[in-house]
């Protein structure tokens, strides 16, 4: 199964980038899921840019909602049709800036979602990663990146006490 985004120069962000330069300090908006299968082993995909096994996510297009991105980059990134998300962490990095992979500096606001229900086969190669499976949340793979961890502990929180993170 071929799944294909938009490459980055159709993309929303891509075009802001070529506007700006790239010098400019951009505010980029998306959304991220943690999804979960039957054992409570959570979905990582291991990104082709840099390697990092984080949470299927990214940025928004033009037009579409949070909850449109956040199911989108879960089919775009491992196959999986994702039916229902509930929100539970909105992070701005207000202060934690440092480059891309291609040298871009992004302030980056970012929905973390649970994924309620989905379908389908899981794709572990796509044009946006190189590897994807399912982790028990305390045998993550080296090389995980920082918001899954932090994702974790904000929908425990979520799921005992209803805190919704924000920052």
């Amino acid at each position: 199964m071929a799944i294909v985004g938009l490459s980055w120069e159709e993309s929303y962000i891509g075009g802001l980038r070529k506007l700006a330069g790239d010098d400019r300090v951009l505010i980029s908006i998306g959304a991220h899921s943690l999804v979960r299968d039957g054992d409570g082993r959570i979905l990582l995909i291991q990104r082709s840019d840099d390697r990092t096994w984080a949470l299927p996510g990214g940025t928004m297009e033009l037009g579409e909602t949070l909850r449109d991105c956040a199911a989108r980059e879960v089919r775009e990134e491992c196959g999986l049709i994702a039916h229902s998300v509930t929100p539970f962490g909105l992070y701005t990095r207000a202060k934690d800036w440092y480059p891309n992979t291609y040298g871009h500096v992004y302030q980056y606001i970012a929905l973390l979602c649970r994924v309620d229900s989905y379908s389908g086969e899981l794709v572990r190669v796509t044009d946006e990663s190189v590897d994807a499976g399912w982790f028990a949340p305390d045998e993550l793979p080296e090389g995980t990146g920082r918001l899954v961890t932090r994702g974790l502990a904000d929908l425990v929180a979520f799921e005992t006490l209803g805190t919704f993170a924000l920052d």
